[in-house]
This record gives C-alpha cells, structure tokens and sequence, in this order.
C-alpha cells in the first residue's frame, strides 16, 4: 500500500471506530471493534475486519448488524474524509484472534509430546 492509502485506511478506521462508539447501540452485540482498513489503490473499496467479543450471538449475526448500518457508516466517512470518492464499506470477521488461539494451542501441544517422548 501507498503512503496515501494507508492515511486513508486509518482515517477511515478512525471515523467508523467513533462511529460505533457514538452512533450504534452495539450492546446486544459486546464489544465491536473495527481491527483493521484496507483501502484499494483507486480508493473506491475499503475492506473492513471488524471483531466482536462477549457476546453469544453468532459472528454472522454481529456482521448483518454491521452491515446494516453499512450506509449510515460511509455518509459518515464521507463527512469526515475529504475524498473525490466515498469507498464502498466492505465487512470481514477478523479471525486473527482465534488463529493465534489456535496456533498457541498446538505449539503447547507439541511441547507436551515433545516432553513425553523425553521420559
């Protein structure tokens, strides 16, 4: 990414994160938090991964609740960000933090085996 698109990406990420804040009632949903904004080179998408914790709705619940404040969240940009072009809002379930969990749970995995094949 560009030095550009990367101002962008967090200028965006900054306005959608306020706007959850201050906007959307996200109780029902826990906490949600906007991870990360990917914006493409010509600045007309924006992929966003967003992360909810504390909730025992599903993520595909949390994500339709996301979606559909979609629009409400790109006037909002386009109010924050002077840009020719207000970026289409894409939403992702970021799965960083359940990867890790995974990975950490193997590596101890492997460090058990390791241990019991020592003795």
């Amino acid at each position: 990414m560009s030095i550009r698109t990367e101002r962008v990406a967090a200028l965006i990420k900054q306005e959608l994160s306020q706007f959850l804040m201050r906007d959307v009632d996200t109780a029902a949903y826990g906490l949600v938090t906007i991870t990360d904004v990917f914006v493409t080179a010509d600045l007309r998408l924006a992929k966003v991964y967003v992360s909810f914790f504390g909730t025992d709705k599903t993520k595909e619940e949390c994500l339709e609740f996301i979606e559909e404040h979609a629009r409400e969240m790109r006037m909002a940009i386009g109010k924050a960000v002077r840009l020719k072009f207000t970026p289409e809002l894409r939403f992702f379930i970021d799965e960083t933090q359940e990867r890790a969990q995974r990975i950490e749970e193997l590596l101890k995995q492997i460090h058990e085996e390791e241990e019991n094949r020592g003795k």
